[in-house]
């Protein structure tokens, strides 16, 4: 419930109107408040009714996907997106985003090295402050709220750190070695603790300590992966 609480109140500090029908979801299209996400060669986006978020959480998802593409080789799949009112499920949750435009569901990864990656992207990001992510299980699913503020603040500093390090490869040692250190929060920060979350016999889970992570290299940037070790359980209620 803490977890949901968190995720409405943040769709309304910035003021989000929670859509109620597919015309005002159309209408929000229309005046650029929601962008959509298209089929590309790392993102999938799979019978999705209303394939439009804001746009932190397009961007988010778009970075995402091309960075566990080139970690697993596999594409990243979203299941839903902004849902109207009227569209939601009957087991939604009262607090549910998904009206707001604020948050995406993930296919969960039947490839067990694929789903440790993407695990672990989600809960360095959930430790960074920049999202809520829970684990679904009926679907399965991974359910994500961008924190839209939080979350532009952190893509636009890292946005920098990659362009400096395409721009700079002559760099010296010490200014190389710091912006790779930076850019290696995203997505995940190996020393961090993070949390993992389900449904209504959901986890969500602190990273456990365990073996030194493997090393991926995406978009030209280093960072580690954490560790698949996960405990420490709580419950939630089902948002889908």
């Amino acid at each position: 419930m803490s977890s949901m609480v968190r995720q409405y109140q943040a769709a309304l500090r910035n003021d989000y109107t929670f859509l109620r029908t597919p015309a005002q979801v159309r209408e929000f299209v229309r005046s650029d408040r929601l962008e959509a996400l298209l089929n590309s060669d790392y993102l999938t986006v799979n019978r999705v009714s209303f394939p439009y978020a804001r746009p932190e959480v397009r961007l988010f998802v778009e970075r995402l996907a091309k960075q566990y593409h080139e970690a697993t080789g596999e594409k990243l799949v979203v299941t839903s997106l902004t849902r109207p009112l009227s569209s939601q499920p009957r087991n939604a949750h009262k607090l549910s985003v998904h009206p707001a435009g604020m948050a995406v569901d993930l296919r969960v990864p039947g490839n067990i090295m694929a789903r440790v990656w993407l695990e672990s992207a989600l809960l360095g990001l959930e430790a960074s402050g920049v999202l809520d992510a829970t684990r679904e299980r009926k679907p399965p699913h991974y359910h994500v709220a961008v924190f839209p503020d939080q979350y532009a603040v952190y893509a636009e500093r890292l946005i920098a750190q990659e362009t400096l390090v395409a721009a700079n490869a002559p760099a010296t040692d010490a200014v190389q070695g710091d912006v790779n250190t930076e850019a290696s929060l995203e997505p995940s920060d190996a020393s961090r603790s993070s949390h993992e979350g389900g449904e209504r016999g959901e986890e969500t889970a602190q990273q456990a300590s365990g073996p030194a992570a493997p090393i991926f290299a995406a978009l030209g940037v280093t960072w580690l992966v954490a560790g698949a070790g996960l405990a420490r359980h709580r419950r939630r209620r089902t948002d889908r």
